[in-house]
């Protein structure tokens, strides 16, 4: 995107918000200022901007969190897709078992999110947060997102491209007149996830998807991001 059709205040104040995560729930000035690069003089008046609207809450020891408008937002974004009550319950039987961690990926442009997830209960695991972007070229999930001239029953897999630590198979869910919906994924640490596990899980993954197909009355609910 041309850099003259950015604004760097709003950049600067999307990078305070992007700076939280499940492990990082709270955060003083100083770590604020060293997730985003953002000097310490800066940061004031940026924050006090998102507590007004909402985004930011500062407590009384002056630690900062996110704030209900956040919420509203994601709360907003998931019901486009009214997904949440069939796709749940797959990923939890998906971690259930093969013991590592399920998403399910949207895509938006030339990124996926994270719309659901469940992560794996063992202490050495991929960990995602929901609403995590990352890229559409690298990983199963998004290549299954961006792969064209495929079949349903395509399986897509990667082996360290975004993480050399991490591999993923993934299928693809649409609806049942063939549209696109999402991307059903099993990610796990190379060493544990290896090939057999992949083929495990690939096979769990198709029965998950065929659970998953939409119908066309219900497609309808959804708005596509591509």
């Amino acid at each position: 995107m041309d850099s003259g059709q950015r604004v760097e205040a709003v950049e600067k104040a999307l990078s305070i918000l992007d700076a939280f995560s499940e492990d990082r729930m709270s955060l003083s000035l100083s770590e604020i200022s060293r997730e985003t690069g953002i000097s310490k003089s800066s940061l004031p008046r940026l924050l006090n901007s998102l507590i007004l609207f909402g985004f930011i809450a500062r407590d009384p020891s002056k630690r900062y969190a996110l704030g209900s408008n956040v919420w509203r937002l994601g709360a907003l974004f998931r019901r486009r897709f009214d997904l949440g009550e069939k796709v749940r319950p797959e990923l939890r039987q998906l971690v259930e078992l093969t013991g590592e961690t399920a998403s399910y990926y949207v895509r938006e442009q030339e990124e996926r999110i994270c719309l659901y997830r469940q992560n794996s209960p063992n202490p050495v695991r991929h960990h995602l947060d929901e609403g995590s972007r990352l890229s559409i070229d690298r990983g199963a999930a998004g290549h299954a997102l961006s792969a064209t001239d495929t079949s349903p029953d395509d399986i897509f897999v990667s082996v360290g491209e975004r993480n050399p630590e991490v591999a993923a198979v993934a299928v693809r869910i649409s609806s049942r007149d063939g549209e696109l919906r999402g991307a059903l994924c099993v990610s796990g640490i190379c060493t544990r996830f290896d090939e057999t596990a992949r083929q495990t899980a690939a096979d769990l993954l198709l029965d998950a998807r065929r659970r998953l197909c939409i119908d066309p009355a219900e497609s309808a609910q959804v708005k596509p991001l591509i």
